[in-house]
């Protein structure tokens, strides 16, 4: 065990866990952040993205040890009152079916967004892809990115 002080959504926190701890599970159990999804935990389906220093990475994959000095941002982060225009855009799109997925999808397509302001149907897929969602709604994503890029949403 080890103590690690780890800035999360704007906040430095103190944390004493196993080097190896994933950042998902330091999120979730450590810190109560549940907002951040359990999926594979093979960095495979895209549940689990957060930002780090602005980067979509999968939180499965990251460890205590590597987290280093980054700013990690969570979907409890990213907007603490759900205003950000990505999120606006999935309510306005009802993009969520279950819902399961949906926190590392918005998360997903923020960092797109910041990247790439006016994405083509092609270039939000590409960026998407890696995020998997098993009720399907894909077409209802690529509208939602739209609609954000477009400054749509409340």
């Amino acid at each position: 065990m080890a103590d690690y002080t780890l800035t999360i959504n704007g906040e430095s926190v103190t944390v004493t866990v196993s080097p190896d701890t994933p950042l998902l599970w330091i999120l979730r159990d450590t810190l109560g952040l549940t907002g951040t999804k359990y999926g594979c935990g093979r960095g495979l389906c895209g549940t689990c993205t957060v930002h780090r220093d602005g980067e979509a990475v999968r939180s499965c994959m990251l460890t205590a040890d590597n987290v280093g000095d980054s700013a990690i941002t969570t979907i409890e982060g990213i907007s603490p009152d759900g205003s950000h225009p990505v999120q606006a855009a999935w309510i306005e799109e009802s993009v969520a079916q279950c819902g399961y997925c949906q926190p590392g999808q918005i998360m997903q397509a923020a960092a797109l967004l910041a990247e790439n302001p006016d994405p083509t149907d092609e270039e939000i897929d590409a960026a998407m892809s890696g995020n998997l969602c098993r009720c399907g709604t894909y077409s209802r994503i690529r509208r939602a990115v739209h609609r954000a890029a477009e400054g749509g949403g409340s």
